[in-house]
């Protein structure tokens, strides 16, 4: 095994082991805190899951940066590592009891996605891919759909945290998107409805106001199985979180249409 699979492979192990703390705790009562809003959960359970993977991550790996969504680890410069966790996407799905919830953990090597692991633990599903090697659920080939026609597309979306209070939104984007499309699905987990793109159960999935710890597992797993993605510009900025837009690659162009003109 080289270094890719070994990271690969604790990768796995860790998401597995934060998978079996939400599984254990699902559907009990949770301390709930918000963060940059009302709408922005934060449980015992996401922190519990980010302190787990951060203390193995340092205690194996330490020269390795980490970005992590509440704040654990160190995130270096100089790393050639690095390690982007969300140690429970879906957060408010998980304080609901709603199962629709993951793992996700994007690793870069010389800051470039190189290996990413999403795990439903509810469904037992995990979707991984490493750079050049292809996409894979449950070590299976996954691959996206072939669906050219638009308007026989599935498409997904989110909402952001700021609705409330800003102008800047995905309203008339999903307006346009509904009438163009034959179905579209919010289910509160970006990770997860980039893997769904990614195992052709999705043909397309859109967002804005993302952070990379959603999109850093996910975005790759799109890739390794022969989709695009991009930011709303048809850019490379989608790394951010800031908008990102995945497709089974012929729909790309009809996504980034819908888009062009918004104001992101």
């Amino acid at each position: 095994m080289n270094e890719r699979d070994d990271v690969l492979a604790l990768a796995i192990r860790l998401a597995r082991e934060a998978g079996a703390i939400q599984r254990e705790r699902y559907g009990t009562k949770l301390r709930i805190e918000t963060k940059s809003a009302a709408v922005d959960l934060v449980t015992e359970v996401d922190k519990a899951c980010e302190a787990l993977i951060v203390a193995e991550i340092e205690r194996l790996r330490p020269e390795d940066a980490i970005l992590a969504e509440e704040g654990g680890g160190t995130d270096r410069a100089d790393a050639t590592w690095r390690w982007i966790i969300d140690p429970l996407d879906g957060t408010t799905n998980y304080a609901h009891a709603y199962p629709r919830f993951c793992v996700s953990i994007g690793i870069e090597e010389k800051r470039e996605p190189a290996v990413a692991v999403v795990y439903d633990p509810l469904l037992d599903e995990l979707f991984s891919a490493s750079a050049g090697q292809g996409a894979q659920l449950n070590g299976a080939p996954i691959h996206v759909s072939q669906e050219d026609d638009f308007s026989k597309g599935l498409m997904a979306t989110g909402f952001a945290y700021d609705r409330r209070k800003s102008d800047q939104d995905n309203v008339e984007q999903f307006i346009d998107f509904l009438k163009a499309a034959r179905a579209i699905r919010r289910d509160g987990s970006a990770a997860l409805d980039l893997c769904y793109v990614a195992a052709g159960r999705l043909d397309g999935y859109w967002e804005l106001k993302l952070s990379p710890w959603d999109v850093a597992a996910g975005c790759l797993i799109v890739d390794e199985a022969g989709g695009r993605t991009s930011d709303a510009r048809g850019g490379n900025e989608h790394w951010t979180g800031r908008h990102v837009v995945a497709s089974n690659g012929t729909l790309h162009a009809a996504m980034l249409e819908i888009l062009e003109g918004s104001e992101l």
